[in-house]
């Protein structure tokens, strides 16, 4: 209890938790539970922190400094992560077959789940592979014919940063899947779908997704209208 006291003068609430967290699989694992201290309660954020999440006005200068700096393949990854929702793990199952049918088959965590490709990105993909004779397998490749990973991706993002004017901290694949959950929400409003869409199999965390920005969340009080 000693310890919890001391973290909590130094630590924010999540940070305390986590080495509470850690104490206690300690304690468990020489079957000490007794000993187990509680963490401390957090109540759930309802908006998120506004210097972290990029915008679609942002998504959209980081696709165009992309295009304007000749990097046509990002500019298209960044368009397919956007524009389906998929995680930056998952780009290998766009591939020139699923073209053909108009959707991806996605496998992660021992789920499968369909990805609609929508109309006008398929189009921009077909182009894509026709230009660069792809014709079959994943669409995005390295020079070496293996499927772009990760870190290719977030380096090549991160160059464009100064580039666009944007926050190093926004510019990230998976914002952009951030980005998409916000704005079909934002749009449609079913959370049960969206969470199919992205293949998340507790409504809570895409409620994290959802989750509008300080900033907007500001003007929504303001709206309100009730100070006076």
């Amino acid at each position: 209890m000693d310890y919890k006291m001391e973290l909590m003068e130094k630590y924010k609430p999540a940070s305390v938790n986590s080495y509470l967290t850690a104490v206690n699989s300690f304690l468990t694992f020489y079957g000490k539970t007794d000993c187990h201290v509680r963490l401390l309660k957090i109540q759930k954020r309802i908006f998120t922190d506004q210097s972290r999440e990029l915008t679609k006005a942002e998504y959209i200068r980081l696709v165009e400094t992309a295009r304007y700096d000749k990097k046509e393949r990002l500019a298209l990854i960044m368009e397919t992560i956007c524009g389906t929702g998929i995680r930056i793990s998952e780009l290998r199952n766009i591939t020139v077959e699923s073209l053909l049918s108009g959707y991806a088959s996605v496998s992660c965590k021992g789920k499968e789940r369909i990805i609609l490709i929508p109309v006008k990105l398929k189009e921009k993909l077909r182009e894509y592979c026709f230009k660069h004779e792809i014709q079959s397998g994943s669409i995005f490749i390295t020079r070496s014919g293996k499927p772009i990973d990760r870190s290719n991706v977030w380096t090549e993002m991160n160059k464009l940063c100064e580039k666009a004017n944007i926050s190093h901290g926004k510019v990230f694949p998976h914002n952009m899947r951030h980005l998409f959950a916000r704005t079909y929400y934002g749009k449609q409003k079913d959370i049960v779908h969206l969470a199919d869409i992205l293949g998340h199999s507790s409504i809570e965390t895409t409620r994290i997704y959802t989750m509008t920005s300080s900033f907007e969340y500001e003007r929504q009080l303001e709206e309100m209208d009730l100070i006076i």
